[in-house]
């Protein structure tokens, strides 16, 4: 299998990708997934009209992380001359690539006439794509859907679409906008779409496991696949999936309890570790109200979890975050 992921002037060494998850791929997220494999970073969905509007809380999201040798931008618009302006102040922040969502499903982004909205008007994603490529010498990638609904399966002609335009990459999350993240991710679709498209193909929807990911890869021949909620709380998964692409075995024996207790306190290390980050990047205020959400996502399945999570959940510190990690450590 072909690892590498070649685009005119980009060489992504690797075909493992951390998805762009608005609140949570944030410059802390993306450098511990990067240490534990992840071959492509995206920053959060951010907001074309934001930027050019220099919000300063926009700008903030485009920022790389200190071990983030490549860096995607993706951004959201419904306006090409937006879109085209945005790209301008974006190119300051020095992106590898610059990707177009055209599948976010929340309402607020859709009643803009952004993300899956754009699966509607396929001739505008086309539009945005080359008022992109005017202000920029970097590549440009497309995210898409499925189609907008079950009556609206279009996503050959979105990615065709945006392939005129000038994108040199499609990820294809196939579900339609109607389903959100329910119901099951239609692999088929990712197949179809790779037999159809000149150029490399990413495959995203239903990997919470190193097992999807192999599967995926074996049934839809997909150029690279994107984990996204199934990094949440799991960084380790890039690591095991890269093991198990390059040697064949699994990294992670399934029936050793002394194994099983070493990966829990690994989770619990990286929980630690993504803090100190955090607070790095954010400072300590805002960390700690960011952290708790991941804290609960590393710690989700643990022995007497529960507990731990209510107990997170009021947590008004970082010395209590900290103290609440160390404690529970002990017990492992």
């Amino acid at each position: 299998m072909e690892t590498q992921v070649k685009l005119t002037t980009l060489t992504i060494p690797g075909n493992l990708f951390l998805a762009p998850i608005a609140g949570f791929t944030d410059r802390a997220f993306r450098s511990i997934c990067i240490r534990y494999g992840a071959d492509f970073t995206f920053t959060e969905m951010v907001s074309a009209e934001g930027i050019v509007r220099n919000n300063p809380k926009t700008l903030m999201l485009l920022r790389r992380a200190d071990n983030e040798k490549l860096l995607g931008i993706q951004i959201f618009s419904s306006s090409a001359k937006t879109a085209g302006e945005s790209v301008k102040k974006v190119m300051d922040f020095k992106p590898d690539l610059i990707d177009l969502n055209c599948g976010c499903p929340v309402s607020k982004i859709v009643r803009t006439g952004s993300g899956a909205a754009l699966l509607l008007e396929p001739a505008k994603i086309k539009e945005i794509v080359k008022a992109i490529k005017v202000e920029t010498d970097r590549p440009v990638s497309v995210k898409i859907r499925s189609g907008w609904d079950s009556e609206h399966i279009n996503y050959l002609e979105t990615a065709k679409m945006a392939v005129e335009g000038g994108a040199e990459m499609i990820t294809l999350h196939p579900r339609t906008r109607s389903q959100g993240y329910s119901g099951r991710a239609n692999w088929e679709h990712l197949k179809e779409l790779k037999k159809n498209l000149p150029v490399p193909v990413i495959g995203s929807g239903d990997l919470f496991t190193t097992e999807d990911a192999i599967r995926m890869f074996e049934e839809t021949d997909c150029n690279g696949i994107m984990f996204a909620r199934g990094a949440i709380g799991n960084p380790p998964v890039f690591r095991q999936t890269k093991r198990l692409l390059q040697r064949g075995t699994a990294s992670f024996p399934k029936n050793n309890t002394e194994d099983c207790r070493s990966f829990l306190k690994e989770k619990l290390e990286i929980a630690r570790y993504h803090l100190n980050l955090s607070i790095k990047y954010r400072g300590a205020s805002l960390a700690v109200k960011e952290m708790k959400k991941h804290i609960c996502a590393y710690t989700k399945g643990l022995p007497n979890s529960s507990n731990l999570r209510a107990k997170i959940a009021k947590a008004d510190s970082v010395e209590t975050l900290n103290q609440i990690l160390r404690d529970y450590y002990s017990t492992i």
